[in-house]
This record gives C-alpha cells, sequence and structure tokens, in this order.
C-alpha cells in the first residue's frame, strides 16, 4: 500500500497544482536527502502517475518523484502548518502548498535532474496493455501467476491487493503457474485485471485500518473499495460466491489469500 488506484487519487487531487510555481522548499527529514534549491523557481508542468511513483513535471529543471511506500500521502492546501508526519513542503506561489506527509519515514522524494527513467512494465489502464501483450507475459513465465502480476518490471502499479482480488473475480488459482493459463483465462485475467482497478479509482482507493498510517485518500477520511474485497485480507470469511472459507498462504514473502474452491 498505496497501489496503482490510491497512487492515482493523490495525483488526481494534485492537477490544481499544474502551472504553480514553487516558491520556496521545507525539507523536514534529513532521510529524503532532497536540495531545495534545485526544487525552487520550478514550475510544475504537470503530474503524473507511473506505476506506484507520483511524478512531478518541473520542465528543463527535471522531476520531482515521490513513492509512498507503506504510509505516505500527498496533500494540496492553503494551509502550511507542519504536523510531526510532514516530511516536505513545497510553497507555491497560488498561495497553495503540497506536503508529504510520511509517518514511517518509508517513502522517498528525489530529484531527477534528467527526467524520471525506472524500467517499469506496462501501465494496465491504458491501450498497451492489450490481451495479447499479456498474453505473452503469461506464456514466457513459469512463476505463480500471483508474482507475475506484481512483477514492476512487466506491470506497473499492481499490487497484493489487486493482485488477489484480480485473481478472484477471474477465478484462477494465485498458486498456478502462469504458463499454463489457457487463452480463455488468459483474457478473463485481462478483464479482471481493468475492471477492479478502474471500480477502485472511482472507490478512492481501499482503506484497511484507522491509524496515522493507514491510507486516506485527499477528498474523503477514507477509500471505499475495502467495503467490496473478495478475497483480500478476508481470511477464514467464506467466499461470496461459492461459500467456502478462505484460505491464506505465503507466497515470495507475502499474504495472499484466495479461495480454493472456485479459484482453480
Amino acid at each position: 500500500m498505496p497501489e496503482l488506484p490510491e497512487v492515482e487519487t493523490f495525483v488526481r487531487s494534485l492537477q490544481p497544482a499544474v502551472g504553480a510555481v514553487i516558491r520556496r522548499v521545507d525539507v523536514l527529514d534529513a532521510r529524503l536527502a532532497l536540495d531545495p534549491t534545485v526544487l525552487v523557481g520550478a514550475t510544475i508542468t504537470s503530474v503524473e502517475r507511473r506505476g506506484k511513483h507520483i511524478v512531478l513535471r518541473l520542465g528543463e529543471q527535471g522531476d520531482l518523484v515521490i513513492h509512498l511506500r507503506m504510509s505516505g500521502r500527498l496533500q494540496i492546501t492553503t494551509n502550511d502548518d507542519a504536523d510531526r508526519y510532514t516530511r516536505l513542503i513545497l510553497h507555491l506561489d497560488s498561495g497553495d502548498v503540497i506536503r508529504f506527509v510520511n509517518p514511517r519515514r518509508l517513502g522517498t522524494a528525489t530529484h531527477r535532474p534528467d527526467g524520471f527513467d525506472n524500467p517499469l512494465g506496462v501501465e494496465p489502464l491504458t491501450e498497451a496493455f492489450t490481451p495479447a501483450r499479456f498474453g505473452e507475459m503469461v506464456r514466457a513465465s513459469r512463476s505463480p501467476v500471483k508474482q507475475l502480476l506484481m512483477d514492476q518490471r512487466r506491470i506497473a502499479g499492481l499490487g497484493n491487493i489487486y493482485a488477489a482480488e484480480s485473481l478472484w473475480h477471474a477465478a484462477i488459482s494465485p498458486k498456478r503457474p502462469a504458463n499454463t493459463l489457457t487463452e480463455e483465462e488468459i483474457d478473463r485475467l485481462h478483464r479482471a485485471i481493468r475492471t477492479v482497478l478502474q471500480r477502485a479509482i472511482d472507490q478512492l482507493g481501499t482503506t484497511l485500518g484507522t491509524s496515522v498510517s493507514d491510507y486516506r485518500p485527499a477528498e474523503a477520511k477514507q477509500g471505499g473499495f475495502q467495503n467490496e474485497l473478495a478475497v483480500y485480507g478476508r481470511e477464514k470469511l467464506r467466499c461470496t460466491r461459492c461459500g467456502t472459507m478462505i484460505r491464506r498462504i505465503r507466497q515470495a514473502g507475502r499474504s495472499t489469500c484466495y479461495c480454493p474452491t472456485c479459484q482453480r
């Protein structure tokens, strides 16, 4: 957390900052290792998402790239008072400020003078993510299909929550070697990925708890997709499709919840 829908929600909330000039920068956490002088005077030409990264494009002054990690969030506001969890403040000529709130201090803010160039995979909500392209990835991999979905070098932005949910909607076991999926299953999973992600964006993401570290969108006190989760976090509850008890396993050091009956 946050994954693609949560990051996309923050990016959309930051669109009022486009066109503004950064007048002052307060770096409140030395772990960020960010030189504020390289940002002062830069115009924010766009705010974009790439995978789980938020990219503030600064024209000739490069990009400011923010990765929220486990607990980070970005807020645009007129209030520049810093609370104990605020690690970075961008003061804009519009009178607004952008605050990077990062309770666990795991998030990063990095200036890339030559632009953001991480070798991430295809964006799953773009036209480039076709069934044919997805099929090529799947047929070429012997990894469990859930691990394939979470590989950022192949598909950018999918994490534990939405990979698990997509597999449930497609009725495919997370343990299946990717190259054992049939053409029909590949198409079904492709549709499920896009549907689940778009639905989560429409619901402003997933809020799983009530602590200061839990995801909160800028527009509301919490997201709404947690109310639609079919398997994630539902260990020992009944599958809403077949009634079987949801099971939790470990895959590559991560928890995976799935239905052992209707996910084959």
